[in-house]
C-alpha cells in the first residue's frame, strides 16, 4: 500500500491528503490508483473512519496501517512560507492571553507581609520572555483543534502555563541562591538584594501558591501529572551534586539530569493541557514527547552557548557551569578526544587552571559543534511527534518554536 500511495502524482496525493485530513472516505475518487488498490484503500479509510471520530486518519493510525503521514510531502515552498508567516509566528498567536500573565501571577503572590511580596515578585517584572508559557499554550490550542477543529483555549490550561512560569521561576530563585549566582536577566540576582534566607524562602511562596493554583483547577490525574515536576526539580537538582565515575555512564546522567531539572517542566505541562482538553492517552503522549524535546534542546543549547557567548549577551555569567563544577554536554563531547578532561571532571574543575583549560579544549574540539548537532536531534523529534497532529497554525507555530530554540543566542 505505501509504495502505491509514494508513486501517486501530486494532485492525487493532495486530494487523498485532503480525504485523510477531514475523515472523508475515498470511493471512485480519481487519485491514479489502480482498480484494485482503490477498493482496498478506499475499504481501509471507511473501516477507519467509523472506528472512531476523534482520531485524525493523518496521525497515529495512518503510521500504524503502513501509511506514511502523507502532509510530509510537502515540505517545499508552501511549508517554508507557512513558517515564516507572521500569523504562525509562536508568540503572535497567543499574545493576549500572555499579556496579562506577570499581573495574575502578582496578584496570586499578595501577601500580608509586604516585604514576602517584594521578594517573591522580584523575577516577576515583565523582563521574562515567557517561553514556557507560550509554548504551554500553543499546545493546549494544537491539541484542542485536534479534538474539536475549534480554535479555542480552556481558563484551566490557560491556569496550567502561569503556574509552569511560578514553578519555573521559584526554581531559579533556588538555583541562585545554590550556585551563589551575582546576576539574572542583567540585574543583580535575588540572593545578592536579598540575601540567601529571604530569597529561599521567597522561592517557597512562589511555589507553594503555585499548587494551590494546581489544586484549584480539581483535577486528580492533572495534579498528579503537574506535581511530578517538582519532584524532577529535586532530583535533578541532587544529581547535579555528583558526577558519575565510569565515563561511559556520565552522558546518560547528564541527560536524565537535563530531563529533570529542565524538560519535564514543559513535558508534563504540555501532557497536562492536553488532558485538560479532554484527548486520550495518545495525543497526552505526544505533547509529552513534544515538550520533553524541545525541553532537552533548550538545555543543549543554554549549555553550548555558556561557551560561545559572552556575558552582556547572555544577561548572566559565562563558563559559570565550569565553575560550578559541572561537566556539561560540549565538555562530555571534547572528553572523547581530549582524556585528560575527565580527571578534571572528576574533581569538579577545582584546582587552578582547570576553568581555562577545559574551556581551551572544548574550543579545539568538536564539543559545541557535536552538542549543537544533538540539540538538532531533539528538535527534529519534536517536531515529527507535532506532526501526528492535526494540521493547524498552532501545529505550525510548535514547529516553529523548535527552530527558535535552535537559533537563539541567549
Amino acid at each position: 500500500m505505501a509504495t502505491t500511495v509514494l508513486s501517486m502524482s501530486g494532485t492525487s496525493i493532495k486530494m487523498l491528503n485532503y480525504c485523510l485530513k477531514n475523515d472523508v472516505c475515498v470511493h471512485g475518487m480519481k487519485t491514479g490508483f489502480t482498480g484494485a488498490s482503490l477498493r482496498r484503500l478506499s475499504m481501509y479509510l471507511k473501516h477507519s473512519c467509523h472506528k472512531t471520530k476523534k482520531e485524525s486518519l493523518c496521525t497515529a493510525k495512518v503510521r500504524s496501517h503502513g501509511l506514511p503521514y502523507l502532509g510530509q510531502r510537502f515540505k517545499g515552498r508552501q511549508a517554508e512560507k507557512d513558517l515564516n508567516s507572521p500569523s504562525t509566528h509562536p508568540y503572535t498567536l497567543v499574545e493576549n492571553h500572555l499579556n496579562g500573565i506577570t499581573c495574575r501571577i502578582k496578584q496570586d503572590l499578595k501577601a500580608i507581609d509586604h516585604e514576602l511580596l517584594h521578594v517573591s515578585e522580584y523575577y516577576f517584572d515583565g523582563q521574562g520572555k515567557l517561553f514556557r508559557p507560550m509554548l504551554i499554550m500553543l499546545m493546549a490550542k494544537a491539541a484542542n483543534f485536534h479534538e474539536t477543529q475549534m480554535d479555542r483555549l480552556l481558563a484551566s490550561q490557560e491556569k496550567i502555563a502561569m503556574i509552569a512560569e511560578m514553578i519555573h521561576t521559584a526554581s531559579l530563585m533556588h538555583d541562585d541562591v545554590i550556585d551563589a549566582a551575582d546576576s539574572r536577566r542583567g540585574k543583580p540576582s535575588i540572593n545578592q538584594v536579598w540575601g540567601q534566607r529571604k530569597a529561599i524562602i521567597g522561592g517557597d511562596f512562589v511555589m507553594a501558591m503555585a499548587s494551590i493554583e494546581l489544586a484549584r483547577i480539581r483535577n486528580e490525574d492533572v495534579v498528579s501529572v503537574v506535581a511530578q515536576i517538582t519532584e524532577d526539580l529535586v532530583r535533578g537538582e541532587f544529581m547535579q551534586l555528583g558526577s558519575k565515575e565510569r565515563e561511559e555512564e556520565r552522558f546518560t546522567h547528564y541527560l536524565n539530569k537535563s530531563f529533570k531539572k529542565t524538560a519535564s517542566l514543559l513535558a508534563n505541562s504540555c501532557k497536562a493541557v492536553a488532558i485538560l482538553g479532554q484527548c486520550d492517552e495518545g495525543v497526552a503522549e505526544v505533547a509529552f514527547e513534544y515538550g520533553k524535546n524541545i525541553g532537552i534542546s533548550f538545555q543543549l543549547i543554554d549549555d553550548l552557548l555558556d561557551f560561545t557567548s559572552c556575558d552582556h549577551v547572555m544577561g548572566k555569567p559565562t563558563a559559570a557551569d565550569l565553575k560550578l563544577g559541572l561537566a556539561t554536554a560540549p565538555v562530555l563531547f571534547a572528553a572523547k578526544k581530549y582524556p585528560e578532561l575527565n580527571a578534571m571532571i572528576m574533581r569538579r574543575f577545582t584546582e587552578e587552571g582547570d576553568v581555562e583549560t577545559a574551556r581551551q579544549l572544548v574550543a579545539k574540539s568538536d564539543g559545541v559543534a557535536e552538542t549543537r548537532e544533538l540539540a538538532q536531534n531533539h528538535s527534529r523529534e519534536a517536531v515529527r511527534q507535532i506532526h501526528t497532529l492535526t494540521n493547524s497554525k498552532y501545529t505550525t507555530a510548535l514547529e516553529r518554536v523548535a527552530d527558535m530554540v535552535l537559533s537563539r543566542n541567549k
